[in-house]
């Protein structure tokens, strides 16, 4: 399958159409050799790092994969996979958001103290939105975090 997936890989250069139908062709097949879940999801890595799609066909393939999934019983990622990824994503949502306020905070009244660093990296997403808030007016530190 790899060394299939390396000459469709060669024989598709520069040709995203071929390309799409070839992974997903290759992607059909492998999920009818009735392989181990676990072999089937480390084959599919392979294939996605060798047959590297535009953004607008990897989506579309991924809507056609969620056919075969059903039909198969079969996730393209694991959903243990995707709740990691999810996590992750909102983990780095929250963390640019209070690096935004630390930086808006920096900006307006000079070196953070540590405490301050710890307390924004430690923060909910409603506490971070309520101090954001209050940059604009404070006239203090204090003035930000003060439990009104």
């Amino acid at each position: 399958m790899v060394t299939l997936a390396h000459l469709r890989t060669q024989g598709t250069r520069n040709q995203s159409a071929r390309r799409y139908r070839a992974k997903y062709r290759l992607i059909r097949l492998l999920y009818g050799k009735g392989w181990a879940k676990s072999r089937i999801i480390q084959l599919l890595r392979i294939i996605d790092w060798l047959m590297a799609l535009p953004p607008h066909l990897e989506q579309s393939l991924r809507l056609r994969l969620t056919a075969i999934e059903g039909e198969s019983h079969m996730q393209y990622v694991t959903s243990f996979e995707r709740l990691a990824k999810e996590e992750g994503v909102q983990q780095g949502v929250q963390q640019g958001r209070a690096g935004l306020l630390i930086h808006l905070l920096t900006h307006r009244f000079g070196p953070l103290p540590e405490d301050t660093h710890q307390r924004l990296e430690q923060a909910t997403a409603e506490e971070i939105d309520v101090w954001a808030d209050r940059v604009l007016e404070a006239n203090s530190l204090d003035q930000v975090f003060d439990n009104k």
